[in-house]
């Protein structure tokens, strides 16, 4: 089959390009009967202060639309089993899931290199994992177990990998803290970008907009994006913002505003942002317009401010698993039978990860100071009053 020589980087345990590490499924066909690659025509992206915008048409190979598909459905179950178990109380406290903004996600990390660096909001379980954190660590992490990726202590809202700073749980405060990493990318001179993402529910915060000003003033390599799921808690954003053209807030910063329910044209639209920073231009703002299937938080039902019948219809509209999966069986990039066996094959990848945050124990009391600093020797830290003492250990 040929193939573009892409090398895309690994995804939770899954490369996103060539299969490393991984069963690649076979379909009873031979991989000769099916397209290689395909063109396909992505919604124009409305515009401010820019002459040109983002490629109108994206090309997928069947090996990244195969890589594509599997890590949504990945995110979508693992969600769905988060779920699941904080219905049981086997997760609790707060969580915040991501069904239904696969897209955003997934064609961010497609758009960037694994070197350049992404901090996000508490929403973060799928970022979590397209950064490179396998399901396992997510989910133990969720149930508070020793071993979840910040070793049960951080919970929902903060885990972190190589190149990705959480997970921020104060609204709007990892904004700032993105143009700071992006200011350490132009002082070290290494052409990466930072990726700092905020919700429509955070985007009239000031914080925001001092990040923009300062982000222009110095033209860092940071591309701000507001993922616009049309709800900040519950309510809508007509309620909330005097202005809803979110990606128009930057003012002298130029924006975009992006279908962030297509993974392809959210590719090309950050590949498009990305290549404007690395040039030295400095920040861009970018508008995903998206949607969340699930309530706010498990707190939140979901349906005392919209009905079930608009989720219902965006589903059958508009989801981005489907709309990659039909692209692909119709231009016969892949068969029926492919994408079930796929599909089996995530099922188990969730079950054995659930298993295992319901069956490790819990992070020992000795261990509830560790890690305060990055690289000190041992050090006594004042317990819950002054004559308890407990142990740091880097």
């Amino acid at each position: 089959m040929q193939n573009s020589q892409s090398s895309f980087h690994t995804v939770g345990g899954f490369s996103l390009g060539r299969r490393v590490g991984a069963r690649m499924v076979a379909s009873t066909r031979s991989f000769a009967d099916f397209t290689p690659q395909a063109s396909f025509d992505v919604k124009k992206c409305e515009l401010h202060r820019l002459e040109a915008g983002p490629s109108e048409t994206a090309v997928l190979t069947r090996e990244q639309g195969l890589q594509y598909y599997r890590t949504m459905q990945t995110m979508r179950r693992m969600e769905l089993k988060a779920d699941q178990l904080y219905k049981q109380k086997i997760i609790r406290g707060f969580c915040h899931l991501y069904d239904g903004q696969e897209a955003c996600a997934m064609g961010i990390e497609a758009g960037i290199n694994p070197t350049d660096h992404l901090i996000t909001a508490y929403r973060a379980h799928g970022y979590t994992f397209t950064r490179g954190v396998s399901v396992r660590e997510i989910l133990a992490e969720l149930t508070g177990r020793r071993g979840g990726v910040a070793k049960g202590k951080g919970g929902s809202m903060h885990m972190y990998a190589k190149h990705f700073y959480g997970g921020n749980g104060i609204v709007g405060a990892q904004v700032p803290l993105g143009a700071g990493v992006a200011l350490a990318c132009q002082y070290q001179g290494n052409n990466q970008v930072c990726v700092a993402l905020y919700g429509d529910g955070a985007a009239n915060q000031g914080q925001i907009f001092e990040s923009f000003n300062m982000a222009a003033l110095w033209k860092l390599p940071c591309i701000f994006i507001c993922e616009n799921n049309k709800f900040g808690m519950g309510t809508s954003v007509e309620r909330s913002s005097a202005s809803t053209d979110y990606f128009k807030r930057g003012d002298y910063i130029p924006g975009i505003k992006v279908d962030g329910m297509d993974v392809l044209c959210v590719r090309e639209a950050i590949k498009f942002a990305a290549d404007y920073c690395r040039a030295g231009k400095g920040p861009i703002v970018m508008e995903l317009e998206t949607y969340r299937y699930h309530g706010h938080s498990m707190s939140d039902p979901g349906v005392s401010y919209r009905s079930r019948e608009e989720i219902q219809e965006v589903r059958s509209k508009s989801d981005p698993i489907t709309m990659l999966k039909e692209r692909m069986l119709s231009n016969n990039m892949a068969s029926v039978e492919e994408i079930k066996e796929i599909d089996v094959e995530i099922r188990k990848v969730i079950e054995d990860a659930a298993q295992f945050a319901i069956s490790d124990p819990e992070p020992p009391l000795d261990e509830l100071c560790n890690h305060i600093f990055a690289n000190n020797p041992p050090m006594e830290v004042r317990g819950t009053n002054p004559w308890v003492k407990l142990k740091s250990v880097s």
